[in-house]
């Protein structure tokens, strides 16, 4: 479906970063998912060295599709703040960098939302997007990678491990894998996507052939 209309940006930390990746790929109207390290002043994080840096996802979304408010929802609904971190330091920090005046208001909205619900305050760190560095290979799409098959049949689709990586298929299809979406869910959403006919049914094809 990389043939998409505007996008704009959600930037988060809500834990190891494996699941919150594979709970937003899921979801339609999300076109690009990535792991990776920020919040924190170090230079060239890694994940052997973060140093003050938190475990992050980046989430790109169509917002004609897929409001920002509903993910704040799934946001806060996905995790408990004052529980993820244990004894991990900024690592596990729950976190959301907001990158424009109407995503810092729309943050505020589904806070006062919450309050008059009765939730209370999270413990989320909130504050303005600085920079974010993208984890290593083997951290993306990490619960699709623990399919060999799915991966090999993908690279028929493909031309490198990046450019899957890239893919809304691949996002989905780490979603899947982790249980957050079913196949003929996903198969329903391609039929739907703004492609020529043939390229639906060949990609369609490989999602029906991956043995997981």
């Amino acid at each position: 479906m990389d043939d998409h209309h505007h996008t704009e940006t959600a930037t988060l930390a809500m834990g190891c970063f494996w699941g919150p990746e594979a709970l937003f790929g899921a979801l339609p109207g999300v076109v690009s998912t990535r792991t990776g390290y920020a919040g924190g002043t170090a230079s060239e994080p890694t994940y052997r060295h973060m140093g003050d840096h938190t475990e992050t996802v980046e989430v790109d979304f169509d917002p004609a599709v897929l409001a920002y408010d509903d993910i704040l929802r799934v946001f806060w609904n996905g995790h408990r703040p004052e529980n993820i971190n244990g004894y991990k330091g900024r690592q596990y920090q729950s976190m959301l960098l907001y990158r424009s005046p109407e995503q810092k208001d729309a943050i505020e909205r589904v806070l006062e939302e919450r309050r008059v619900s009765g939730k209370g305050e999270p413990a989320t760190e909130i504050r303005p997007f600085s920079v974010f560095y993208a984890a290593e290979e083997r951290h993306q799409k990490y619960y699709l990678k623990r399919y060999p098959h799915a991966v090999e049949r993908l690279l028929t689709l493909y031309g490198s491990i990046a450019e899957m990586d890239r893919s809304t298929l691949a996002a989905r299809l780490n979603g899947l894998a982790k249980g957050y979406a079913n196949r003929s869910g996903v198969l329903e959403e391609i039929s739907r996507w703004p492609l020529p006919e043939e390229e639906r049914e060949r990609i369609a094809a490989c999602v029906g052939s991956i043995r997981w």
